[in-house]
C-alpha cells in the first residue's frame, strides 16, 4: 500500500469503524474523518460519540460532522464548512461505509479517485439501508460486500471488487455484521492499493436482479403470528439487536431473540405449549419454539423460566398485530 495514498474516510457506526481501522492498519494516510453529529444514546440520553468518532480521536484525526452536505437547505452553513475541510484536506479518495448522510454531486467530484463504499451485499441484489437484515430475512444462503464506485444513484455505482460470504442458519444481523465488516475493511485495503497502482477498474451492475432493503422500521418489530413459522424465526435474527422483534401475551410485551421452527398446528399466536427448553407457538403455517426472551427492564435469558414467572400456560394467546 501506499502511504502517499492520502484517503478521506465518511463512516459512523461499528461496521464503518472496522472499515477505518484496517485503512490505519494498512498505513494510509487520513486527513480527516466525516460521521454524523453526536446522539444521545442509553437510558440517560447524554451524548455519544459515533463508533468511527473514537476511532478517529484515538488516532488524532481530524474529525468533521455536519448535520447534511447538501449546499443549500437549513444546514448549508455546516456543509460548507465541510467543503472547506475536505478541500483542505486533498483527499485522492473519499471512502464511505455506512456513513448515514448522502453525498451530493459536489462531493462526488472532489477526490481525484471518487468515492469508494463498502456495500454490505452483492449488488444488485439488496440495495438500501438494510442489506444485511434483509438478506437474513429473506433466507439468503449467501451475501457478501462489494466495493463500488459511487454515483448520482443510490447503490447503483459500478462494482469494483466483490467477494461471498455464506448466511449460517444461526447468523443474526449482529454476527454477519462483524464478518461483513472485517471483509470490507480487507476488499477496501485492496481496492486502494489496486488505486494506486493504476489497475482499479469498475464494472457496470446488471440490470437483472435488483432489490431493495428497505430501512429497517420500529413497526416492524412485533411479530405476526399468522405468517410462516420459518419467516418469523428468520425475522428474530434479522432484528437481532436493532428493533428486536416482540410479542404481547396477557397484557405484557417481552422481546423474542431465539426460536426454531417445529412442528405444530393451532390459531395463530396460541401457546400450545411449554417444554424443556422454550414456549411452542402455533403460526400460520408450523410453529416456533421460543428459547430465548427479555421482558421490560430486564435481562435476556431463557424462555422457559421467565414464562413460569409470567404464570402463562398452555391454550393462552400472543396477540395479533393490527395491519
Amino acid at each position: 500500500m501506499s502511504a502517499a495514498l492520502r484517503c478521506a474516510f465518511a463512516g459512523t457506526p461499528e461496521f464503518a469503524r472496522v472499515a477505518l481501522a484496517a485503512l490505519l492498519d494498512a498505513g494510509l494516510a487520513v486527513p480527516l474523518v466525516l460521521t454524523q453529529p453526536d446522539r444521545p444514546a442509553g437510558r440517560g440520553k447524554r451524548l455519544q460519540m459515533s463508533a468511527v468518532k473514537q476511532l478517529a480521536q484515538a488516532h488524532a484525526i481530524e474529525v468533521a460532522q455536519p448535520r447534511s452536505l447538501r449546499l443549500d437547505g437549513n444546514f448549508a452553513d455546516a456543509a460548507v464548512g465541510a467543503r472547506e475541510r475536505l478541500l483542505a484536506a486533498r483527499p485522492d479518495v473519499l471512502v464511505v461505509a455506512a456513513y448515514g448522510l448522502l453525498l451530493p454531486p459536489w462531493v462526488l467530484a472532489l477526490p481525484r479517485l471518487g468515492c469508494l463504499n463498502i456495500h454490505a451485499s452483492l449488488l444488485p441484489r439488496w440495495r438500501g439501508a438494510a442489506p444485511i437484515h434483509r438478506a437474513i430475512e429473506a433466507g439468503d444462503a449467501h451475501t457478501g460486500v462489494t466495493l463500488m464506485q459511487m454515483d448520482a444513484g443510490l447503490d447503483t455505482g459500478a462494482m469494483l471488487l466483490a467477494e461471498s460470504i455464506a448466511i449460517a442458519p444461526d447468523d443474526t444481523t449482529a454476527t454477519l455484521q462483524d464478518r461483513l465488516a472485517a471483509l470490507g475493511g480487507r476488499l477496501m485495503v485492496q481496492a486502494l492499493s489496486d488505486a494506486a497502482a493504476g489497475t482499479l477498474v469498475g464494472t457496470p451492475q446488471p440490470a437483472d436482479g435488483v432489490t431493495w432493503a428497505g430501512k429497517i422500521e420500529k413497526a416492524e418489530a412485533p411479530i405476526d403470528w399468522r405468517v410462516d413459522a420459518a419467516l418469523i424465526e428468520r425475522r428474530l435474527r434479522a432484528f437481532d439487536p436493532f428493533p428486536g422483534a416482540s410479542a404481547s401475551i396477557d397484557g405484557v410485551v417481552v422481546k423474542c431473540w431465539r426460536g426454531r421452527v417445529v412442528s405444530g398446528d393451532g390459531a395463530p399466536g396460541t401457546l400450545l405449549g411449554l417444554e424443556a427448553d422454550g414456549l411452542r407457538i402455533a403460526c400460520g403455517q408450523g410453529a416456533l419454539l421460543l428459547t430465548e426472551l427479555q421482558r421490560a427492564g430486564g435481562r435476556r435469558g431463557d424462555a422457559r423460566p421467565l414464562a413460569q414467572a409470567m404464570s402463562l400456560s398452555p391454550g393462552m394467546r400472543f396477540d395479533l398485530v393490527q395491519h
